[in-house]
């Protein structure tokens, strides 16, 4: 029997610049040996041929470059948020367009609960809801005794009851950095950001990255990224232990693995001096199939969550609670001891004074400790203006926009948090582009569903869910798109040379579609059906082709 295996297609997109389509990929041990006609690859000797896909597309297989493990887990808790989500095992999630209908669905949940239990919940977003924020108040006539605790969409605010600010010692006389107030000097329910969040975390051992259950944590995203078409996937910030690295290292090896992991370190999740230590010991444990030793640090917050830091003029409408997750001065010093022991850094930055601050933090560690190929990469970067992206040019950097907020969040944005201008020029991959900028862009799921076609379709309309045009200027072709969300992502994450494209001596990923990318509407690309992946020469289909 041939030790090699000859895929046919309609179509091979390879991202290949010498050779940017073929009809035939020869794989051997995992890996494409050849790309071309089928008497191009037949020469490297005996072969079987598998016509699965010949009425189908092959593409590299997609890459996310910023995503969660929370992903396979946080579906433990119930959904209240304004879109309709489906989850891991094929539920369809109703949106909660009203407060009354948020709270029945809690009511309803409680019902499930034991007495002493905490009710969690997650997807919330203020801005969707009509009338006031929501506040403990109303979350106490779903119970004033029973600890209630409620993600925002964005992961960076809860809103919480009375009995669960009871239970962490949030009262008037709190001076916890983000524990929001009314005018009587109450807290109102809305904790902002990970200082006032991480006591509730504690208390009630909420448990959003499934480490409960991690094999089934892993097993859930691993297959959420295989139905999107997505082999290679980042878990962008995790408070990595021993055992967890461990676990990681079994999930990956196994042999109906259908994803490769990029696994990033948390940078507040310990000190400096044992984050560099646990990223290089980490770093040296990497394989094939995970990629350990990067760092994530988060800078500020949230746009919609009005807790991003802005430059003037501020927001748009209400009120800037910009919070500073690390502060400037601590920021350069925590970027400066990781960019001098050559740790690649990714850095959350939402709003542009965060990105500004960044960006100074990197330009003074690149000039004391330069690093020809670095790829530090700044994350979301959503509101940078012409003059940073030229900034991020000069200092080597890679940026990763969250494209997908164009369309799930840019009404909101355009009407409230940062006004028609900087809406219109949020998440600006053309311009990114234009100025030689690294380009990936992603969904950061959970926050928004998984999907790298539906990414790329946002990036290429740029609709708003009303069917805004949010800045036609910044419209990128779907080719950029798709090289954004295959060889661009893999850059970001330093895998570039094993994945992200099709050519020789990569490992034989892909993406199995039924419609070209490059061929149809524009506004269809998110519409392409996913048959299935390719992983290491392994198909992991839907159904039988």
């Amino acid at each position: 029997m041939p030790d090699t295996v000859v895929f046919e297609a309609r179509e091979i997109l390879t991202l290949d610049r010498r050779r940017l389509s073929a009809t035939h990929v020869a794989v051997r041990d995992g890996k494409i040996l050849g790309v071309g006609s089928l008497d191009d690859v037949a020469g490297w000797g005996g072969y079987t041929l598998d016509r699965r896909f010949r009425d189908h597309i092959l593409t590299p297989g997609f890459v996310e470059g910023h995503a969660h493990m929370m992903t396979g887990g946080i579906w433990r808790y119930t959904y209240v948020g304004h879109m309709d989500r489906t989850d891991p095992k094929g539920r369809l999630w109703k949106a909660a367009l009203s407060t009354p209908e948020l709270l029945a669905r809690l009511s309803e949940a409680q019902g499930g609960l034991g007495a002493d239990e905490p009710l969690i919940a997650w997807g919330l977003d203020p801005l969707f809801l009509p009338g006031d924020r929501l506040s403990r108040w109303e979350l106490d006539t779903v119970s004033s005794t029973r600890p209630i605790a409620i993600f925002h969409s964005n992961g960076h605010l809860l809103t919480v009851n009375s009995a669960t600010l009871a239970a962490v010692g949030f009262d008037a006389s709190a001076e916890a950095k983000g524990v929001l107030k009314r005018s009587d000097g109450e807290p109102n329910g809305e904790l902002q950001e990970f200082a006032a969040m991480m006591p509730v975390f504690r208390k009630l051992r909420i448990d959003i990255e499934g480490a409960a259950d991690r094999p089934l944590t892993h097993r859930t995203y691993g297959e959420a990224a295989r139905l999107t078409g997505v082999t290679t996937i980042a878990d962008l910030g995790r408070s990595l232990a021993d055992a967890d690295v461990d676990e990681l290292l079994r999930f990956t090896a196994a042999d109906d693995c259908p994803i490769r992991l990029a696994t990033m370190l948390m940078a507040h999740s310990r000190p400096t001096p044992e984050l560099i230590a646990d990223a290089l010991r980490y770093r040296a444990l990497s394989t094939d199939r995970l990629r350990l030793g990067g760092v994530k640090i988060i800078a500020d917050g949230s746009i919609q969550g009005y807790t991003a830091r802005m430059r003037w003029p501020g927001y748009y409408k209400g009120v800037d609670h910009g919070i500073w997750n690390i502060a400037p001065a601590q920021l350069d010093e925590q970027i400066d001891a990781l960019n001098a022991v050559g740790i690649q850094i990714h850095v959350h930055t939402n709003g542009d004074e965060a990105t500004d601050a960044a960006l100074d933090a990197f330009e003074k560690a690149l000039a004391k400790a330069p690093h020809r190929d670095h790829r530090h990469t700044l994350q979301h970067c959503q509101l940078a203006d012409k003059a940073q992206f030229r900034r991020i040019k000069a200092l080597g950097l890679c940026v990763n926009l969250f494209s997908n907020h164009l369309y799930y969040f840019g009404d909101k944005h355009y009407e409230l948090t940062v006004g028609p201008d900087r809406a219109e020029r949020m998440n600006a991959a053309a311009t990114a582009l234009a100025n030689g900028v690294p380009l990936a862009i992603h969904s950061d799921t959970p926050v928004t569903p998984l999907g790298p076609l539906t990414t790329a379709w946002c990036a290429v309309n740029r609709l708003s869910e009303s069917g805004r045009v949010l800045g036609a200027a910044e419209r990128i072709s779907a080719q950029e798109a798709l090289h954004a969300i295959t060889l661009g992502a893999a850059y970001t994450l330093k895998m570039d040379d094993k994945v992200g494209s099709i050519e020789i001596g990569k490992h034989a990923d892909f993406a199995v579609l039924e419609e070209s990318p490059l061929a149809v509407a524009p506004e269809a690309l998110k519409d392409i059906v996913v048959a299935g992946t390719v992983s290491g020469g392994r198909p992991m289909l839907q159904s039988t082709l």
